[in-house]
């Protein structure tokens, strides 16, 4: 008999949707049966089952049946019954169960198979309170790049309502619809769909990443969104802080047609440019000027060098850092042009 490995504890949830079967459908719960040994002769500790983390288990001794293990046998996850029954499978050395490809059906399992989705902290419970930290900035500024840096480097979840709305159109989302009508007529996408987009978004960073600490890059873009944001998330809310990339019309000028060489965007030109700057100019900065006056603002000089610009971004954001990531050199390919 092998012996019991020391294993970092399974906190994961499984949440098992669209079959249609209420035994399959729902919450998986980490496994917390004792030690035993499997039918592959492997010393199962709690929340694991051949070695991997399991939710309730092939032996049928968890808390429910069907149980959602690995299989070393036929190196596959497996939702199932002891007697086969509702079994869905997907082959593959995945330590975890997969979400990036289909389950399939098998044995006497009943079609569809259903989807999974990983949850690293216990749904039921209320969402984490969400910490929110708005970077503005004009075009070429830097906010894409400098938030990417601190999502990776500081575990900042970075949203980009621009990126969101665009997600939604291209991906038939609930709003693509309309999205698509309001857009084709001329018009702008009103407030409380971007902000909903934003809100999603983050319920489901939530969920899955255990993440609440976020950078929404670009937004507020005018007062009316900063009244959307307070109407979805409730006017009693703390107003989130601000981080406003400071840069003279120039530098940015200068960036953005250095970029225009390797990027695709139609708005890469002088023309654009120009309005994109006189827009928020006119829409952005007043809603910079009424965070800066509430105490809420941290300016940093994005016409510096990147090192210098991320060093001043990172002081700002380390404090509320998810967890502490090791400093290195910026990417040469990264360039505090991007948006």
């Amino acid at each position: 008999m092998s012996q019991v490995q020391e294993q970092k504890p399974n906190t994961f949830f499984v949440e098992v949707s669209g079959s249609g079967l209420p035994e399959v459908d729902g919450l998986f719960i980490p496994s917390a049966a004792p030690p035993t040994t499997s039918e592959s002769n492997v010393v199962s500790s709690p929340g694991y089952w051949n070695g991997k983390m399991a939710w309730d288990r092939a032996d049928g001794r968890g808390a429910r049946s069907p149980s959602l293990s690995y299989s070393i046998t036929y190196r596959s996850w497996r939702i199932s019954c002891l007697d086969g029954h509702l079994a869905y499978h997907v082959t593959g050395d995945d330590d975890m169960p997969p979400t990036n490809r289909a389950w399939e059906t098998y044995k006497m399992g009943v079609a569809p198979a259903p989807r999974i989705v990983l949850h690293q902290r216990d749904p039921r419970r209320p969402a984490y309170e969400p910490k929110v930290v708005f970077v503005l900035g004009g075009p070429g500024a830097g906010k894409g790049t400098m938030c990417d840096l601190a999502a990776i480097r500081l575990g900042w979840a970075h949203l980009s309502a621009g990126a969101l709305l665009r997600k939604e159109r291209e991906g038939a989302g609930p709003n693509a619809a309309l999205i698509e009508s309001i857009v084709a007529a001329g018009k702008l996408v009103p407030d409380e769909i971007t902000v909903g987009l934003l809100k999603t978004a983050m319920d489901d960073a939530a969920r899955t990443m255990g993440s609440n600490r976020f950078l929404v890059d670009g937004f507020p873009r005018s007062l009316s969104n900063l009244e959307a944001w307070k109407k979805v998330f409730g006017q009693d809310a703390e107003l989130p802080g601000m981080v406003y990339f400071e840069c003279p019309y120039p530098v940015l000028e200068q960036r953005i047609l250095r970029r225009a060489k390797y990027t695709e965007r139609l708005d890469d030109n002088v023309a654009s440019m120009k309005l994109r700057f006189e827009t928020f100019r006119k829409e952005t900065l007043p809603i910079v000027q009424l965070f800066r006056s509430e105490g809420r603002c941290v300016e940093i000089d994005t016409s510096q060098d990147r090192e210098t610009v991320y060093k001043l971004f990172s002081d700002h954001l380390a404090p509320h850092a998810a967890e502490p990531h090791a400093e290195s050199a910026l990417a040469d390919g990264l360039s505090p042009s991007s948006d």
